[in-house]
């Protein structure tokens, strides 16, 4: 069948309305909005242009394309696990997370093929060798040496790659079966330890606190026995003070009764009266009694002790 010269102005016009469609395409897709925190690299005719920033952007379309996008927000990478050996050769296995950003869209498109991928096998590679000089009880002590020296590496790097790696921190780091059950038994057996010298200092706390108490208890009871005996003493004292006043008294006034005119005579007639009161007991009572032979001479009593009888007063 042989096309008819309709067919011919139908196919020329599908052919431009093609082209037309693809200039309208291009045409939007040279329009660019950017987001914040992004980066668009644009190449013409396979050159590297211009980075657009955030905003509104126009290209020329067929002659410019962009060619890399770069979030340069931090993004954090997973490591995964790998074996390592330690010094004392110990076979573990190590995980870790990098927490980097692009600084530098061109070197990050540029300047390496893929730089996930590169700092991913960096870190590795950098881990495998600070392990490499470190014992296995030292692994899990020097987390932050590891870490500090994986960041330094990849930062060296980073800086033709375009990035900056903030952080790298070690996820998990674990032994075998057997070296596990191994260190368990050991941190047990370190912990029964501890509870032992817990319990031992416990008790010779408690024996101190206990003798402390009974010092205490005796220091108390003797002070409280020094107290006592000087309280009775000095009641004692102020007894015999007492006393000695009221004798002292009573011998002042009995020697100012006896110095008073007729007071000796008084005096002689009150001891007579005592005098006769306790023969007269004397004689009551139901016991035998000795006595000197003299005893009912009261006169001579009397002249003992200087009281003879007052003549003159009579």
């Amino acid at each position: 069948m042989i096309p008819t010269e309709f067919d011919t102005d139908m196919l020329v016009l599908a052919i431009w309305g093609i082209i037309f469609l693809i200039f309208i395409v291009n045409l939007f897709r040279s329009i660019r909005l950017v987001p914040t925190k992004s980066a668009y690299l644009v190449e013409r005719l396979g050159k590297y242009h211009a980075t657009l920033d955030a905003g509104f952007h126009a290209l020329i379309p067929f002659v410019d394309k962009v060619a890399y996008i770069h979030d340069l927000k931090e993004e954090t990478i997973d490591v995964p696990p790998q074996e390592c050996f330690s010094s004392d050769e110990v076979n573990v296995e190590v995980d870790g997370v990098i927490y980097l950003s692009v600084v530098d869209p061109v070197k990050a498109s540029y300047g390496v093929t893929d730089y996930r991928y590169a700092a991913i096998q960096l870190a590795q590679t950098t881990t495998r060798s600070v392990i490499g000089t470190l014992e296995l009880d030292r692994t899990f002590e020097e987390r932050d040496l590891i870490s500090a020296k994986v960041v330094e590496v990849l930062d060296q790097a980073g800086a033709s790659w375009g990035i900056r790696v903030h952080r790298y921190e070690i996820k998990n780091i674990t032994p075998p079966e057997t070296v596990k059950n191994a260190m368990e038994m050991q941190v047990n057996a370190e912990r029964e330890r501890r509870a032992l010298l817990a319990k031992s200092e416990g008790d010779k706390q408690s024996k101190i606190n206990r003798s402390e108490g009974v010092k205490q208890e005796m220091i108390n009871l003797s002070e409280g026995e020094m107290q006592r005996r000087i309280n009775e003493a000095e009641g004692k004292a102020q007894e015999i003070l007492a006393l000695a006043q009221a004798t002292a008294e009573s011998i002042e006034k009995l020697a100012a009764v006896i110095s008073a005119p007729g007071g000796r005579n008084a005096l002689r007639m009150q001891l007579g009266e005592q005098y006769l009161g306790k023969l007269n007991k004397l004689g009551k009572t139901g016991s035998r009694v000795v006595v000197p032979a003299n005893l009912v001479d009261f006169q001579q009593w009397m002249s003992a002790i200087g009281l003879q009888e007052d003549k003159s007063s009579n």
